[in-house]
């Protein structure tokens, strides 16, 4: 356990005595300086890797950390240390942990099966990677599906001198796009289930738009791969994978508890218990636990059950897990004024932002929904973006699916979509981007990558909107 996440433990206990005075956030009350320590991380997430690389790598989690601590320390004098406690604790239980366990699990499952075997990267088998990437993206999460398929199309390329922007396209398409057919595939998505939306709304409903974006995105990749590929001196580099061995896959015990993992997820959002428990003020309930300690027990036996030479052969390693969780831990935290303060609505600090949704008459705009929510979940965590601002639009799944089905489309788009903006808008997003560096891929920086989005995304997503959501 990191430094920093004992010393919020540490904090949480010390703040529980005072939890019995504890009340909600009012976002309404609050200013907009509470967002100063989320700016900051995100900041400093941007810009320190740029100006002192060495620096970040050895110290990304106390960063993360002091960040956090800007936050709560001062919300405990301000407001109490029962409020702080329990938003704490609630960013803990009910929000962090179930995403971190959620991503450990399918990292560690995905990174038990090795495709074996040596690929030659070029436009034609790069681009099937991506398009096959994209399908599996749905029915496995992007997390489990970038993380199955980085590993081997980074070592397909090994022998070529531009990769970067292979990887970029990747976290476009696998790691964000294609997750958005089904609630498997992208965690907002999951959370509209939970709140009703039927399992089967979003392949129904964003299918031609997922089309539209996937089916642009491998055709640019393709034009961009092939000019760099038909570049003198591009694959001058000798091959370090052998051609010895014949292609297919190692350790397919991993499919067995990936299914696992998949009906874990599926049960969670199915069954309903009366049977919870609150922990300081947090509900607990039953489904999610069971999803919860089932998921560390699939952990356990992939590391189990994997042989040793799968591990070595993917160069499975913790440190991307590492990363993620400790800036998780602290976007976690410092976005709770952040969401506080977006759902007080037009009453709040972004009054401005809820109000620009919705047209004169009163009716919402899927315009602006889907803008809202893609920038927004560009920059913030996108699945609570997400129930921002479904419950903005009214929250009655049935209402939405059906005489607002178009805008619950543009924020379901949108949270997707719009994920793939910035290296911290999705998870594997970041996970993605640390495995390619732990290969020796030299990656754009946190700017450097929004160059590429804003240069590629961004006119498919304005086309997306006239075509889709006027």
């Amino acid at each position: 356990m990191s430094r920093g996440l004992r010393g919020l433990l540490l904090i949480a206990a010390g703040l529980l005595p005072g939890l019995a005075r504890a009340a909600e956030i009012d976002g309404s009350a609050l200013s907009v300086l509470w967002g100063v320590p989320f700016a900051g991380l995100l900041l400093s997430i941007a810009l320190v890797p740029l100006f002192a690389p060495a620096f970040w790598h050895h110290h990304f989690g106390k960063i993360a950390a002091a960040w956090a601590l800007a936050f709560l320390l001062p919300f405990a004098a301000v407001f109490g240390a029962g409020a702080a406690g329990v938003n704490l604790v609630h960013a803990l239980l009910a929000e962090y942990l179930p995403f971190v366990i959620l991503l450990a699990a399918l990292f560690t499952v995905a990174g038990g099966i090795h495709i074996r075997g040596n690929l030659h990267g070029g436009p034609g088998l790069n681009t099937a990677i991506l398009a096959i990437g994209a399908v599996l993206a749905s029915f496995m999460g992007t997390t489990g599906a970038s993380m199955l398929l980085i590993r081997p199309l980074v070592r397909a390329n090994d022998h070529r001198k531009h990769v970067a922007h292979i990887v970029v396209f990747f976290i476009f398409i696998v790691s964000n796009a294609g997750g958005s057919l089904t609630p498997l595939g992208d965690p907002p998505l999951f959370l509209g289930f939970l709140k009703g939306v039927d399992f089967f709304w979003t392949v129904g409903h964003i299918h031609q738009e997922t089309l539209f974006l996937v089916g642009s995105l491998l055709a640019i990749f393709y034009a961009i791969d092939r000019w760099f590929h038909g570049r003198p001196g591009e694959a001058a580099r000798p091959d370090p994978t052998p051609d010895t061995r014949s292609i297919g896959f190692d350790g397919q015990v991993n499919f067995w508890l990936l299914g696992a993992v998949i009906a874990l997820v599926l049960l969670s959002g199915f069954w309903k218990s009366p049977v919870a428990w609150s922990i300081a003020g947090t509900p607990v309930g039953l489904p999610g636990l069971v999803r919860d300690v089932g998921l560390l027990a699939v952990v356990g036996a992939s590391l189990w059950l994997t042989p040793r030479q799968v591990h070595a052969d993917n160069q499975f390693g913790w440190a991307p897990m590492q990363e993620v969780a400790k800036l998780f831990a602290g976007i976690f935290l410092t976005i709770i004024p952040v969401i506080a303060m977006l759902k007080a609505g037009t009453q709040g600090p972004f009054g401005a932002i809820v109000g620009a949704v919705t047209r004169p008459d009163g009716t919402p705009d899927p315009a602006m929904y889907f803008w809202a929510t893609g920038l927004l979940s560009a920059f913030l965590d996108n699945a609570p973006t997400y129930l921002v601002f479904f419950n903005t639009a009214g929250g009655d799944p049935a209402v939405l699916m059906t005489t607002l089905a178009p805008t619950l489309a543009a924020i379901s788009a949108g949270a997707v979509f719009m994920g793939a903006g910035t290296y911290i808008g999705n998870a594997p997003n970041l996970m993605v981007k640390a495995i390619a560096e732990e290969r020796g891929v030299k990656m754009p920086s946190f700017f450097g990558y929004m160059l590429w989005s804003c240069g590629i995304l961004l006119p498919l997503l304005v086309a997306m909107t006239f075509l889709w959501f006027r």
